[in-house]
């Protein structure tokens, strides 16, 4: 199973701009503040916000950081395959 983590801010621009892109092409993710949740933050190594992380069972196969569409848009094909 596929599953899309999105580590963001309130009130950051780029984390912003990620959200969007996601939602407008259809991404089913999960919102989480490294800064309210530091233990998950450890876990995924977050060093910088927005990150996302896509993992396949317990194993990460893609890591964006910061707005990429073009890595974005990556994301929304394996979510979908």
């Amino acid at each position: 199973m596929i599953r899309v983590i999105k580590f963001e801010k309130d009130n950051c621009a780029p984390c912003n701009m990620v959200s969007e892109f996601l939602d407008n092409k259809g991404v089913d993710y999960e919102k989480i503040n490294p800064f309210e949740n530091p233990e998950v933050a450890m876990q995924f190594r977050i060093r910088t916000v927005p990150t996302v992380i896509v993992t396949k069972g317990n194993e990460e196969v893609k890591r964006v950081i910061g707005f990429k569409p073009e890595e974005l848009l990556m994301i929304s094909g394996l979510q979908n395959a």
